[in-house]
């Protein structure tokens, strides 16, 4: 069994994401979707970088006026960062700088997410909140795409 910070290195496809609240419910989050088109990069330097896509963009979203707590902000149905990134490997955490962002208000923020590579898949869970801070459980699965 490898390390995760050896396992998270490359590229991968998101094949889903599931947004649910304390009570086990589903959560609707409006400005990507719920099955947002996505791509994630991890490099053996400590880089990173990652792109979602709202699949139907065809109706412009407003800027965004909330942002939950440990999540960055989708602009029409778009967002996309990147930075450097360490791996605590006893938790499996892993903290994310944000170097560059598509919010200006995110550069310079540390991300936190829970990430297990496994079978092939990379699952992270992280926690954020809704705009009345209503806590929301967030799990993406991604494969492999290169």
């Amino acid at each position: 069994m490898g390390s995760l910070a050896n396992d998270l290195v490359g590229t991968w496809r998101l094949l889903s994401r599931i947004d649910r609240d304390s009570s086990g419910g589903p959560v609707d989050e409006l400005t990507l979707g719920s099955d947002p088109v996505a791509l994630l990069f991890f490099d053996r330097a400590g880089n990173f970088a990652a792109q979602f896509m709202k699949r139907d963009r065809s109706v412009a979203d407003a800027a965004p006026l909330f942002t939950g707590q440990n999540n960055t902000a989708a602009i029409g149905g778009y967002d996309a960062y990147f930075g450097t990134y360490e791996v605590d490997e006893t938790s499996g955490d892993v903290h994310t700088r944000l170097v560059g962002a598509l919010s200006p208000d995110h550069v310079g923020a540390t991300m936190n997410r829970n990430m297990k590579v496994e079978d092939g898949r990379l699952v992270i869970r992280l926690t954020t909140t809704t705009a009345d801070e209503t806590a929301v459980h967030r799990t993406l699965t991604w494969e492999r795409a290169g």
